[in-house]
């Protein structure tokens, strides 16, 4: 399981570099303002049904279905049940897609309520909406035909294909500007064009893997029905997250103008860890938990689930003490450029740090809501996440006036942690986690191991400050985090967490025999 997580992680880390370098340029042609804010509104509506199916409710209910038919009946079977989904999966999304573009003015007034009080911005987020809005047929189909490869353990193939949606919006954004009104209307084109690419990369995977799925006309088949009846619940159950932050956008739109590009900008440096982590340990965990219920393997479960939290959390506090830490210089060097101003970076590095705060919760709903999906439970995730959509909405208004930029990610930080209390309570209650005393311990010392390096780099940050020349900043940060890591390396293994000579040895004897 561990090289299926680095595998999918690695491709997932790659393809967030590439998204870094195109919202690098996002901020240094339009910067903090009306032109960026009606571009992101116009990409989060098909961003969030990449988000909910790609690495939610669909995976969730589909994986464990199409691994089990593939086990007990056989790759033909599979292969038909496929077929059918994606057929019917095509024609809810045409027919979405096209009231989507019929009604964009209408749905833009839900989700960008604040645009009204200026009708340059809500005419030119409609006119990028629609123009965004048929990705999300695409990037759906692909997410099924990536479920399928998941099923058949090509956990590398899946995730590289989605390496195209940065490549193509990095041409689009660099390549195409000068043959549209402005960069908003070529990046808005680039995310619709990524997601034609996408699905055809993941169609030839299929076919080279001898698992070509052509669709079949859309029929209700017991199987499909009960594949939308375990779907339809764990939107919510999964993708609680995504909501969440369409509300934060949604919020966002009644504050100052520049606020949404300022969280957005804020999430991407915050999406580097928990899509890199979460995205890996949720897609690679839900397999290999419905492999060993299926086979009656409990304690099996119990040890992969302990061991994905372990996976997680080992990676993922360090990441939160360093952005804690160094989220001002961060957001300087990668965005304080070009139109985004240093004084646009600071205000950005304040929503990172409150998003940061619950960057561990965020991550372990990913690890935790696997457990209820292998099981064929996406009832229970759902109650869990109308309680936490709602406590979210009440945060964000209780936040919003005092608070203003910081207030919606902070609320969301908030309400993941809630979800993870339930999510756990609710799992040890079913007996479906069993929390090992060594995982604790081991997680523990972790804890332990961030603070201190957090601390460690706080203190070095203080002595030696941040240059004025922009080479020498990416130095000093670069320099920064080479250091943090080397403190963090031996913090883990003074605490026992890993033997460092001895994971050193293994990693040259397996370089040294891959050069053999």
């Amino acid at each position: 399981m561990l090289r299926n997580f680095l595998t999918v992680g690695g491709w997932t880390m790659l393809s967030r570099i590439l998204g870094l370098i195109r919202d690098q340029l996002l901020a240094a042609f339009m910067g903090a303002g009306p032109l960026q804010d009606a571009y992101q509104v116009a990409f989060r509506l098909p961003n969030m049904f990449r988000r909910l199916f790609g690495e939610g409710a669909f995976n969730a209910a589909f994986v464990p279905m199409f691994s089990t038919v593939m086990v007990q009946e056989g790759r033909d079977e599979a292969r038909l049940f496929a077929r059918r989904a994606l057929g019917v999966m095509l024609a809810w999304l045409v027919f979405l897609c096209v009231l989507g573009e019929i009604f964009m003015p209408q749905v833009l007034r839900v989700i960008a309520p604040g645009f009204l009080q200026s009708g340059d911005r809500y005419a030119l987020a409609v006119s990028l909406s629609r123009i965004t809005f048929p990705y999300l047929v695409m990037i759906c189909a692909a997410a099924l035909l990536a479920g399928v490869l998941n099923g058949l353990h090509r956990f590398g193939v899946a995730s590289a294909a989605y390496l195209a949606f940065n490549v193509v919006g990095i041409l689009a954004i660099v390549g195409a500007s000068p043959f549209f009104p402005s960069v908003a209307y070529a990046a808005a084109w680039g995310v619709t064009a990524s997601g034609v690419v996408q699905l055809g990369l993941l169609a030839w995977a299929c076919e080279k893997a001898q698992f070509g799925l052509c669709p079949l006309w859309p029929m209700l088949t017991p199987r499909i029905r009960l594949l939308l009846r375990r779907m339809v619940p764990g939107l919510i159950g999964s993708g609680v997250g995504q909501i969440n932050l369409t509300v934060d956008t949604i919020i966002g739109t009644l504050l100052p103008a520049g606020s949404v590009s300022l969280m957005y900008f804020a999430d991407r440096i915050n999406q580097l860890p928990l899509g890199v982590l979460g995205a890996a340990a949720g897609t690679t965990l839900l397999p290999v938990l419905t492999k060993h219920l299926s086979a009656g393997d409990v304690e099996g479960a119990h040890a992969a689930q302990n061991r994905s939290m372990e996976y997680v959390m080992l990676l993922t506090l360090p990441a939160v003490a360093g952005l804690l830490v160094l989220s001002g210089p961060i957001m300087i060097v990668l965005f304080g450029h070009g139109s985004f101003s240093e004084h646009d970076a600071l205000l950005s590095a304040q929503s990172l740090r409150a998003y940061a705060m619950g960057l561990p919760a965020f991550i372990l709903v990913k690890v935790l809501s696997p457990a209820f999906f292998a099981r064929g439970d996406t009832r229970t995730p759902v109650y869990v996440g109308i309680g936490v959509l709602v406590l979210n909405f009440i945060l964000n208004l209780l936040f919003m006036k005092p608070l203003a930029h910081v207030g919606p990610p902070l609320a969301s930080s908030v309400t993941a942690c809630v979800n993870v209390a339930f999510l756990v309570f609710l799992l040890k209650r079913k007996k479906a986690l069993q929390l090992h005393g060594s995982s604790l311990s081991r997680m523990a010392r972790v804890g332990i191991a961030s603070v201190f390096m957090g601390l460690a780099v706080w203190g070095l940050g203080s002595v030696v400050v941040l240059p004025a020349i922009f080479i020498t900043r990416a130095l000093w940060l670069a320099g920064m985090v080479m250091g943090g890591g080397i403190i963090y390396a031996v913090c883990l293994h003074v605490l026992g967490v890993v033997d460092l000579p001895g994971t050193v040895e293994r990693l040259q004897g397996r370089l040294r025999r891959k050069a053999g």
